[in-house]
């Protein structure tokens, strides 16, 4: 895939994620096929993961209304749950929550216990992780695509499935991006085959070829 074809999807997205609500539904569904066509999760995994999010965010937010900020990232069936609360009790109140929600198969519970980051703050987030985003697409030693970036006061997370060079390909851009605190590693190790393997059955929707060995 052209290298200025997916910068411009994965900005897109990012600046979707700031503008939720305030641009067109046709635009944003656009954007996420777009990049859903290259994702190694099978499209009823994305669409689980989607799901997950926002029966997540519709049962905290009732919970916790105007009084927390919590951020909810599926992957593969995996919840990165980040943002702020008030107590510690809360913060294990939301983890027990989203463990409820049907296809949950796990939690990282990253969240804060302190007040609520300002609009500044997260503006400067959603800045890092375009700019993690942009230098991995420069670096050319992975598709940015496989590799979902989150940023939380500075501290950045990955999550996908990649293969091992494409994790540290990733850990290293992340590491190196001016005003990354630090990297939190989620990535879902997969073998080079199996990565081979997904890329092809997305693309085409079949299996790959079998290897030919010669005799």
């Amino acid at each position: 895939m052209n290298k200025h074809i997916i910068a411009g999807l994965l900005l897109g997205a990012t600046v979707l994620s700031l503008l939720q609500g305030c641009v067109p539904v046709v635009v944003a569904g656009a954007t996420a096929g777009a990049l859903a066509t290259f994702d190694r999760r099978s499209l009823g995994t994305q669409t689980e993961d989607e799901t997950i999010e926002w029966k997540s965010s519709a049962r905290l937010g009732e919970k916790f209304g105007d009084k927390a900020h919590l951020n909810f990232t599926s992957f593969n069936r995996k919840v990165l749950l980040t943002g702020e609360v008030p107590t510690a009790e809360d913060k294990a109140e939301a983890e027990r929550i989203v463990t409820e929600v049907p296809n949950v198969q796990g939690v990282y519970n990253e969240i804060t216990v302190g007040p609520i980051s300002s609009f500044s703050d997260r503006s400067n987030d959603s800045f890092i992780t375009s700019k993690v985003k942009s230098r991995s697409v420069d670096s050319g030693k992975y598709n940015p695509v496989h590799v979902k970036v989150v940023t939380e006061a500075g501290v950045v997370f990955l999550l996908g499935m990649v293969t091992q060079p494409e994790a540290n390909s990733a850990i290293n851009v992340a590491r190196t991006t001016a005003g990354v605190k630090k990297v939190v590693n989620l990535l879902e190790i997969i073998t080079p085959a199996k990565a081979r393997e997904l890329d092809f059955s997305q693309s085409n929707g079949k299996q790959p070829p079998a290897e030919v060995k010669n005799p």
